[in-house]
């Protein structure tokens, strides 16, 4: 997945670094404690000299490639920046406002490893919650369980969703195979996989269009009234037990909504709750087979109406809509809005911060917006006859 817009040395002399090991090994007084601490544990002086001279040769390197870096990265800011002023004044943006250099990145050596790290106090890895995570905390806090259903339930409510909300097949089915590979299921994290035993959530994205734990909780504060609505005319036809379920249902998530709207309507206050228990119990919901596909629906079709309200008012081809379900509604309307000219020219370098650009492989490789696009539609064309993916297009 593209990481989205939101806030991503001295040269150290060689001479000190390739004296002769012999002479290393004389005073390890004067070497870090760290270094110290591996020859004490069995590190020769040898490995360690070595060490410390691909240490310093990375440590040189990274040093002027940051140098280069800096500058370019800037430039992005600064033309990100223009643009932004250019499109809430509705003035047109050209080539001029992008930079059409392609990012610098580091090819020089790869930072050593201590030939006997410290055996100090190791650092914990910090693990993501997970399914089971989101549903202990929504049974906690809100004393509510997730209607779970088989995935082919899901998928049929998912499709009558789409169909309701003005969104077409074609954008849910190819979006759905871009997301999961075209094989995922409602209930599929991010990163876990039952083939691979042992894998590990790498976020804590759930679903069909793989919804973060901060999308779940500004979806409900901003398109609660919606589902509410949804989820009452649901019940108003439902009699016995079944309504009476809903009913308990419906309640839960008032008290949900009414959480998430605690803190102002920001990406970064929505993050904060995100990240609570309470927060985790609302994630949970997109499992849940009434407010679940509801939920999904409005992650695409928030995405539209931001486009239609910027004054771009053709269709959204899957691709495009894509676009800005990965980078956040404004980056990728800004790659969306651009003409095909331009998206031959402009590097997609343009549309990260730094970090997120040289972690990001796909977008390296295919540089530019429109190389960008057409790998995405190939993906989708490929993963669209995948099993999953036939699944949900029949489902409509």
């Amino acid at each position: 997945m593209f990481y989205p817009l939101r806030p991503l040395l001295a040269s150290i002399p060689l001479a000190l670094l390739l004296m002769a090991p012999q002479a290393m090994a004389l005073d390890s007084s004067a070497l870090p404690a760290g270094v110290a601490d591996a020859m004490a544990q069995g590190a020769s002086p040898q490995a360690i000299a070595e060490y410390r001279r691909k240490l310093a040769e990375y440590e040189e390197a990274r040093t002027a490639f940051d140098a280069e870096a800096k500058p370019y990265w800037n430039a992005i800011y600064e033309r990100r920046k223009v643009r932004n002023a250019k499109r809430r004044d509705r003035v047109a943006i050209t080539l001029d406002d992008y930079v059409l250099e392609q990012a610098p990145l580091y090819d020089g050596p790869k930072r050593p490893s201590n030939p006997e790290p410290d055996e100090g106090t190791p650092r914990s890895r910090k693990e993501l919650p997970v399914v089971a995570d989101f549903i202990s905390a929504a049974q906690q806090h809100f004393q509510f369980t997730p209607q779970r259903v088989s995935e082919t339930e899901f998928k049929r409510a998912y499709a009558r969703a789409v169909l309701a909300s003005g969104l077409t097949r074609e954008q849910a089915v190819r979006v759905y195979s871009f997301e999961t590979g075209g094989n995922g299921g409602y209930d599929m994290q991010s990163g876990l996989s039952a083939s691979r035993p042992g894998s590990r959530a790498i976020s804590t994205a759930i679903g069909y269009n793989q919804l973060l734990t901060t999308n779940s909780v500004e979806l409900v504060a901003e398109q609660g009234h919606q589902i509410l609505k949804v989820l009452t005319d649901k019940a108003a036809q439902l009699s016995g037990p079944p309504r009476q379920a809903m009913e308990r249902k419906i309640a839960v998530f008032k008290r949900m909504y009414a959480f998430t709207r605690t803190v102002p309507d920001t990406w970064s206050d929505h993050e904060k709750l995100a990240a609570t228990p309470q927060g985790w119990a609302v994630h949970a919901m997109v499992l849940d087979i009434d407010v679940g596909p509801q939920l999904q629906v409005h992650k695409l079709l928030t995405s539209v109406i931001f486009a239609r309200d910027k004054g771009f008012n053709r269709p959204l081809s899957a691709a495009e809509l894509e676009m800005m379900n990965l980078t956040g509604d404004g980056t990728g309307l800004d790659m969306v809005t651009m003409p095909p000219g331009m998206r031959e020219q402009v590097p997609t370098a343009n549309f990260f911060q730094r970090g997120g650009y040289e972690r990001n492989p796909v977008a390296i490789r295919h540089n530019t917006v429109a190389k960008l696009l057409a790998i995405t539609n190939n993906r989708m064309d490929s993963n669209s006859n995948l099993p999953g993916a036939k699944e949900l297009a029949a489902a409509f």
